[in-house]
């Protein structure tokens, strides 16, 4: 059987296996480099907004009924928009901030605003799991209230905080996933143009199986860490 340019066109879409790290590590460093800007932002902005978020509310230290009703309505509108509405709703924001609507950085804007408001909850959660002792001998000793929360209830949340980071690490590996349709580069652009739109196989299934690894390893680390935080 003859086979034409066309026929060979197609039979050899596949990107041969040997050459698959090659085009797969570098997509895999540009997604960590998304997640780990956006967590930094995430825990800095996200853990403050969950703490004021507690704080102000009737079991906090600075109960304020309008602050936390404010803050609620952020966090609750954050979370209640699907990712890639979010990123597109967004889009003029973004150009406005980095000046492109493609790439790293413009994937960055709408991972952070969907990492704040879940992060936020996640914290405020786990402060809302401690006893209500924790906050009240910080006070009978007579520590400040920037002492209290730092000492006293984040302290004592660590391990929960610690796997709500991890489940925020894991939404963030999925929404980079996502902002690969806007060319932001990483693993879910390489899958989207290679695998999807070229009808790669093997690029295809190559990051199925890093993203579904690299998720695995992540839960694994971050129930171990967390573990090892609640032992007395």
């Amino acid at each position: 059987m003859t086979i034409t340019a066309t026929d060979t066109l197609v039979l050899g879409n596949d990107t041969p296996w040997s050459q698959v790290p090659a085009m797969l590590l570098p997509a895999y460093g540009e997604t960590w480099i998304m997640v780990g800007v956006v967590m930094v932002l995430t825990i800095l902005i996200g853990g403050s907004l969950g703490v004021l978020l507690f704080n102000t509310s009737s079991r906090g230290l600075f109960a304020h009924a309008r602050v936390n009703l404010v803050i609620n309505w952020f966090v609750n509108m954050g979370r209640s928009l699907p990712f890639l509405v979010l990123m597109a709703a967004v889009i003029p924001f973004t150009r406005i901030i980095t000046g492109t609507t493609i790439g790293i950085p413009a994937a960055v804007v709408p991972m952070v605003l969907a990492g704040i408001p879940f992060f936020a909850r996640l914290t405020e959660n786990a402060l809302r799991d401690l006893p209500e002792e924790v906050s009240a001998v910080g006070l009978v000793s007579g520590g400040s209230t920037v002492q209290i929360v730092f000492s006293a209830q984040i302290n004592e949340a660590l391990p929960s905080l610690v796997s709500a980071v991890t489940l925020n690490i894991i939404s963030m590996i999925e929404y980079s996933a996502v902002a690969g349709t806007i060319g932001a580069g990483g693993i879910g652009y390489l899958a989207v143009v290679y695998g999807y739109q070229r009808f790669d196989h093997n690029i295809m299934i190559a990051t199925i199986v890093v993203l579904v690894l690299t998720i695995q390893i992540v839960q694994f680390a971050g129930d171990r860490l967390a573990a090892l935080l609640r032992r007395p």
